[in-house]
């Protein structure tokens, strides 16, 4: 598990009938002091409101979260066992991803009590302190853990890292896989998602691998919003020789950073030749730049593009932020009042979108533009 999540402490807090709220286990030893407990004790063993509820607290530099139990039963003693399993972890960590682990664990203690009486038989509660040790090394270590209680029952617990939401995907994105395609484990996704697959090349946009693997428009987006989500595709423009890029700051990494360059020559690398060198990259990367199309790098430096295939030079600095795309959008300047605004020329719209959303091609919506004297091209 990433140090982002780490676990320091993990305890075992339970209501007992005369000595109220205690620490009865926690790993490791003396980490929570009784200074911390004092304060934090009613957010542990909690009142019924709070009860079989997610709590995180801090306090005193350290963040508590805990799921309080209660099992009423006249059985106990006061008719009820209060207790909590929860984890300590530094002020400034994200523990959010802890959250369903925590749950669950209450979950199970709740089962294991109500079946055997795990936790209110003293020597069956005894067994707690060492499962608590294999937790905290085990969830520290790689993010997963698997924990034997007796011979019918075994908790299995993974830490699954929250990611952000993926953008929107739109019909005139490209997406690109993020790693080699043949590490893709197709079974392992709905059926959807395996019929779009062989079309997902890094050239074909959204709408294109729509019409061509048949599958709805809607579907598609839906799809590889989900492969965003996970890494494992990320989304490009459409790669067209008209296109204008400029690098930015990123693109001194390509420099600095050994392994991004052996990276990126081994991605952009003509099949069957001699690797390309360094050099010729990083001189095209810097030839992009406001008012030169990808046509006019390829005839300026044509010597080093002999052994660089130029668009996957492009799809591989759009990936990396080394390069960005300077995009067309169409204003229309409308003077009189009376007529209809444009929906797609108010500057919001690039020629991307509006290719795709009115079927017509690059060339001829430049050629329709230029011709209307009330339209202004913005580059951004």
């Amino acid at each position: 598990m990433g140090m982002c999540t780490r676990i320091e402490c993990i305890f075992f807090s339970e209501f007992h009938p005369t000595l109220g709220p205690k620490i009865t286990y926690q790993v490791p030893e003396e980490y929570i002091s009784r200074e911390l407990f004092d304060t934090v004790q009613v957010y542990i063993i909690t009142k019924p409101e709070l009860q079989n509820k997610l709590i995180t607290v801090t306090a005193m530099g350290k963040k508590l979260i805990g799921c309080p139990v209660c099992i009423e039963h006249k059985k106990y003693r006061r008719n009820a066992l209060l207790f909590n399993l929860g984890f300590v972890c530094d002020a400034q960590i994200n523990t959010c991803p802890l959250e369903p682990i925590v749950k669950k664990l209450s979950g199970y203690l709740t089962t294991l009590e109500l079946e055997s009486g795990f936790i209110s038989n003293e020597d069956s509660k005894q067994k707690l302190l060492p499962i608590m040790s294999t937790l905290l090394e085990e969830l520290n270590a790689t993010g997963a853990c698997t924990l034997p209680i007796d011979e019918s029952n075994t908790i299995h617990l993974k830490l699954i890292q929250l990611r952000k939401d993926p953008p929107i995907v739109q019909e005139y994105d490209v997406p690109v896989f993020t790693r080699c395609k043949e590490h893709f484990i197709k079974s392992q996704w709905d059926l959807t998602t395996q019929q779009i697959l062989p079309y997902i090349d890094g050239f074909r946009h959204i709408q294109k691998i729509s019409a061509e693997a048949d599958v709805e428009l809607n579907l598609v987006r839906i799809a590889v919003q989900n492969l965003l989500y996970y890494g494992v595709v990320t989304l490009v423009s459409i790669f067209q020789y008209s296109n204008v890029y400029c690098t930015t700051p990123k693109v001194q990494s390509l420099i600095d950073d050994k392994s991004l360059q052996q990276e990126c020559l081994s991605y952009v690398t003509k099949q069957g030749q001699k690797r390309a060198s360094l050099r010729d990259v990083f001189q095209l990367y810097c030839g992009l730049s406001p008012g030169t199309t990808v046509r006019d790098l390829c005839s300026r430096y044509s010597q080093q593009l002999q052994r660089v295939d130029e668009r996957r030079l492009i799809q591989f600095g759009l990936m990396k932020s080394l390069i960005r795309r300077l995009q067309k959008y169409p204003v229309k300047v409308i003077c009189d009042e009376r007529s209809r605004p444009p929906r797609l020329y108010t500057g919001c719209h690039s020629y991307d979108e509006i290719c795709c959303k009115t079927g017509i091609s690059y060339q001829e919506l430049d050629e329709r533009l230029e011709n209307d004297p009330n339209i202004v091209v913005c580059w951004k």
